[in-house]
């Protein structure tokens, strides 16, 4: 449209037979911002009527059927968040085709009113009427035989004559009005709460193996329930305090979510919100309904080779929650009741919040574990990993995290590290954990779960285990200069005190609340980091019984097995279990030294110098091509490719 060579206008045609029309209908959610809603849909609308010459093809007096005899506008938009995409469209559908075949929409709507027949108030056709001879005024609208009926005036398109005179002006629309736009095309709808699933999300997230419970709850099986079942090695939380990944329930009462991070394994399949709007299930039904439905997956479970049949018939009792498997869940309303009906069953309870509901967290009852993912160590990255929908996304972790320091329970502020995305910058993540002053800094390398539209990320932006320990000991530097500080309120001391290598993840503990003198040898600590489940419940119920009763993090904790504890050979690994691996993805070499060059091979034995040394040779070569540093390189899709001549040998693999 400014091109010098173009006349202005060029679509424009004084000819009404040969006059280009345009519609448009857009998607979007306002739950980000109203302004963008259907963006695109918007830009093309207005350039190609504003700017190119193009006329808006509904006419002004075309009237929508399926919204309330409301005018239908060339340019319409659908909004995820309160759900009228369906209603929406229809309107728009119609209001296209009524002016593109105006003739064929009369004869069908003449045909529609032929056949239309009248009832009486009870239901009956007219001719069955005991009423029907009865006479009655013309303007007595309270007969029991009645049609509605739509005149041609209402329901007449323009025809090309008429449309010639149409002001545009009506179906253009600022960017700046949207807000506007949405409130009046959301006027007419119910006021009262919807489900919070749609039936497209439901499909998608039952395709993925959820188990939707209710308008807005779900169960999924973890993996780490069937490989324990199997006596192949149970998750990071059994390493780290003790669960029984078998009798371990992945849930949660709210598929909402106020973020959509990066490095969600989810996909994104599940709604969106900052508030909750929808109807709300009763918490014991949420409960008892998880609980059949988790030992239901776990019967299913029978025929899996290698079953552990002790451990399958001990996992139909269920003994811990994990309320994380999508969503947000501290946004269920019902929160405590739910969890109070969980503990009323004897059941451990981990909850993950995003951080971004402050009260909540200052309203919730105890729990056995409350996290707080921290992704980020200053707001732009937070804006950028977390894409939260809270303007205020920073200031609202940081409160959450305050929140934490005034509870008496276990607090966990969860790192998930994703390489060239929020891996620098340690000291701000130090800042964090200290203004939460958390029991406990779960920090784990991020899970690359395959590529998606929802996501950037790539295999290079996982971490490998070395690193997630590299990134902690550099961690817990920045704590001690902290604590170095002192101050009316210094910090507590952190040390590293668990390690699961098979989820990259490594435990940092405050020393004052889990750390005791070692009985054998006194100059040494015995960590505490399990949790002794049987007391927690027993504390619990009192406190439930009797609200001024309170309790800390060192009334219900438990040793630590040595093979749990950091640096122990077992690297984390239950040695009750036998770890698998598929015949194919044995590693080349089991270890490296600190510049990453294999010095053992696939079954453990050291190399010969000589072979060292042409592997050593190899990265050097490959230093001189990339450097000794990490190299990042970003792509115009946003994502963020990492290159480390240091990993070259790490992701190497035999047949065994």
């Amino acid at each position: 449209a400014t091109d010098w060579r173009v006349a202005p206008e060029p679509l424009r045609s004084s000819d009404p037979g040969r006059q280009l029309k345009v519609a448009a209908f857009g998607m979007g959610s306002s739950a980000y911002d109203a302004s963008t809603v259907g963006r695109p849909a918007k830009d093309a609308f207005a350039s190609l009527v504003g700017k190119l010459g193009a006329r808006p093809l509904v006419g002004n007096k075309v009237v929508s059927k399926t919204a309330g005899g409301r005018k239908g506008k060339s340019l319409m938009v659908g909004d995820a968040e309160v759900g009228d995409a369906g209603e929406v469209y229809e309107k728009w559908a119609e209001g296209v085709m009524a002016s593109i075949f105006p003739e064929e929409e009369k004869k069908s709507r003449k045909a529609s009113k032929e056949s239309e027949t009248t009832t009486c108030g009870d239901g009956k056709n007219e001719s069955d009427c005991a009423c029907k001879s009865q006479s009655k005024p013309k303007n007595d609208d309270a007969g029991c035989c009645s049609a509605e009926k739509q005149s041609d005036e209402e329901t007449d398109s323009l025809s090309a004559d008429e449309d010639d005179g149409y002001d545009s002006s009506d179906d253009i629309v600022d960017l700046e009005d949207m807000g506007d736009i949405m409130k009046s095309q959301h006027s007419s709808k119910s006021k009262e709460p919807v489900e919070m699933v749609t039936p497209r999300q439901a499909k998608a997230l039952k395709k993925e193996g959820y188990k939707l419970i209710g308008t807005h709850s779900a169960v999924k099986l973890c993996r780490w329930t069937k490989h324990q079942l199997r006596g192949r090695g149970g998750c990071y939380k059994h390493t780290h305090y003790g669960i029984t990944s078998y009798q371990c329930m992945e849930a949660t009462p709210s598929l909402a979510c106020a973020n959509k991070c990066v490095f969600c394994w989810r996909h994104h399949k599940n709604p969106v919100g900052r508030e909750w709007r929808w109807k709300t299930d009763d918490p014991a039904m949420i409960v008892e309904e998880a609980v059949n439905t988790h030992v239901d997956m776990i019967r299913e479970t029978r025929g899996i080779p290698g079953i552990r049949m002790d451990r399958w018939e001990e996992a139909h009792t269920v003994r811990h929650c994990a309320l994380s498997l999508v969503g947000e869940p501290i946004m269920y309303p019902r929160i405590n009741e739910l969890l109070e009906e969980l503990h009323d069953r004897d059941i451990s309870t981990f909850l993950v919040t995003n951080g971004q509901h402050p009260k909540a967290i200052e309203d919730l009852t105890p729990i056995t574990q409350l996290y707080v993912s921290v992704d980020a160590s200053n707001p732009e990255s937070l804006e950028a990993v977390d894409r939260p929908l809270f303007s205020d996304a920073w200031d609202r972790l940081k409160s959450s995290l305050s929140c934490l320091r005034r509870k008496g329970q276990r607090t966990v502020a969860r790192l998930t590290v994703v390489k060239g995305w929020n891996s620098d910058d340690l000291g701000g993540y130090a800042r964090l954990v200290a203004l939460g002053r958390c029991s406990l800094v779960e920090v784990k390398g991020v899970t690359f779960c395959g590529k998606s539209d929802a996501s950037n990320l790539n295999m290079t932006n996982t971490p490998w285990h070395h690193e997630v320990v590299e990134f902690t000991r550099k961690l817990k530097v920045e704590l001690d200069a902290i604590r170095e500080e002192g101050g009316d309120d210094p910090l507590p001391e952190y040390d590293l005190a668990c390690e699961h290598k098979h989820s990259c993840s490594v435990l940092l503990a405050r020393v004052d609340q889990f750390a005791v003198p070692d009985p054998s040898d006194p100059a040494r600590r015995k960590w505490r980091t399990w949790i002794d489940y049987p007391k927690f419940q027993e504390l619990a119920s009192r406190h439930r019984s009797d609200q001024t009763f309170t309790f800390g993090v060192e009334d219900y904790t438990a040793d630590t097995p040595d093979w749990a504890v950091f640096g122990a050979d077992e690297e984390g690994f239950d040695p009750t279990d036998k770890r698998h691996r598929k015949k194919s993805k044995h590693p080349m070499y089991a270890r490296f030294d600190g510049s990453g060059v294999p010095t053992h091979d696939t079954f453990g034995e050291p190399l010969g110098e000589d072979e060292m040394e042409i592997l050593r040779e190899r990265m050097d070569e490959r230093k001189r091509e990339l450097g000794d540093a990490t190299t990042v390189t970003e792509l115009r899709s946003g994502e963020k490719v990492l290159e480390d001549p240091s990993l070259m040998f790490r992701g190497l693999v035999v047949t065994r």
